[in-house]
């Protein structure tokens, strides 16, 4: 837990980032602690947004500033949301044994039990013993000093406190952890920034991809329209080309009729005049006179009667179009059917027909694709002394 504490630990402030920049180096820094330099570099009335660079404290890069300054930077999110969720698993504070551990290792390496630090912040004379040494602000606190000026509130729980050590030790202490603390976290910014290079190369990949799959499909849905305007276009080709035949024989059928119905009221006409003469006749009182003309009507009437018969023939009535039979049912299935181009089912295979003799193989199979498919290639395997041949054949 401490190396990883460490690696999110600034290099300016020595405590966990807050806010960290990424800086063009692939180091960070906290916000505050880069605004810091910046106002360190600022002359006498002179503003922050007049710096227009400054070096990383860590490699001494040179940082140039855009016109909107620091907030030109942009924020390491995924370094702090790491912190963030380093904060909420740790168990212990700053000031923990787990803290301290690298402390106490250097304290017992370069320390012998004779020598003793003193409180640098007491009044009294001699000075009490140390317990405590904060290397945040590089001063040896005894029990009663380290209360007064470290209280646990913010800022004072991230000063880190260790055993206590002299003051030549310190600024040692300070610069091994320095050196380990800037190797841990370049080693793991590096790859953190390796890792953050693949995904924006994955992300502009599936960016690329879905620009594809936008093309692609709109090329096919132009494609369907086009296909489908076509058979639109045929289809009413065709249905001129019926409906042109179906007028004709309406056509056709309608000048007979008329023929026939010409023939019959001119039958008719004639009939009804002779009629009219026959009944004019029978209503004669005069027996010489009724005598003088009705052998004439009368012969008349059987002969009109008699013609009629042979000159007008037999009306046909039939008004189907029985000869215009309409079946598209097949091409009904067909339509129904539209869609994409799939490879079809293998035959099956009647081995129950299938015939062999010396030179000759008779297969026969069944199909449910036999309108869409034009051959087949049957593969066999003739088995000889030496090798197996292997042949194509197109059926």
């Amino acid at each position: 837990m401490e190396t990883l504490e460490s690696e999110l630990t600034c290099p300016i402030c020595l405590e966990l980032f807050e806010d960290p920049l990424l800086l063009p180096c692939a180091h960070s820094l906290c916000f505050n602690c880069a605004h810091r330099i910046l106002v360190s570099h600022c002359a006498t009335n002179e503003s922050v947004e007049s710096i227009t660079a400054f070096q990383c404290p860590t490699c001494r890069h040179v940082i140039t500033l855009s016109q909107r300054g620091l907030d030109g930077l942009k924020r390491n999110v995924t370094l702090q949301n790491i912190i963030d969720r380093f904060q909420k698993a740790s168990v212990s504070g700053p000031n923990s044994p787990s803290e301290t551990r690298r402390e106490r290792a250097f304290d017992a390496n370069t320390m012998t039990s004779a020598e003793k630090v003193l409180c640098q912040f007491c009044d009294q004379d001699p000075a009490q013993d140390a317990v405590k040494t904060c290397v945040t602000c590089e001063v040896s606190y005894c029990d009663e000093c380290l209360k007064a000026t470290h209280p646990n509130k913010k800022p004072f729980t991230g000063h880190r406190l260790i055993e206590p050590i002299p003051d030549s030790h310190i600024r040692g202490l300070m610069c091994l952890e320095h050196e380990d603390e800037k190797q841990n976290l370049e080693s793991n910014l590096t790859n953190l920034i390796k890792r953050n290079t693949e995904l924006e190369t994955l992300l502009a990949k599936l960016i690329q991809t879905c620009q594809h799959v936008e093309v692609n499909a709109s090329r096919q849905e132009a494609k369907l329209t086009e296909e489908c305007d076509l058979l639109i276009e045929i289809i009413q080709q065709r249905r001129q080309i019926i409906g042109t035949k179906i007028k004709e024989g309406k056509v056709m059928r309608l000048r007979k009729l008329a023929q026939q119905i010409a023939n019959c009221k001119q039958c008719i006409e004639r009939s009804a005049s002779l009629i009219s003469q026959a009944e004019h006749s029978l209503k004669e009182n005069d027996h010489a006179r009724f005598l003088q003309t009705a052998k004439n009507i009368t012969e008349r009437v059987s002969m009109a009667t008699a013609s009629s018969q042979v000159l007008i023939p037999e009306i046909n009535l039939n008004d189907t179009f029985d000869t215009f039979a309409l079946d598209f049912s097949r091409e009904k299935k067909l339509l129904e059917c539209l869609d994409y181009l799939t490879a079809p089912n293998p035959p099956t295979i009647r081995e129950e027909l299938c015939t062999a003799s010396y030179d000759t193989i008779t297969v026969h199979w069944t199909s449910d694709d036999e309108f869409s498919v034009v051959s087949y290639e049957l593969q066999y395997t003739i088995f000889t002394g030496q090798a197996n041949v292997v042949k194509l054949h197109h059926v």
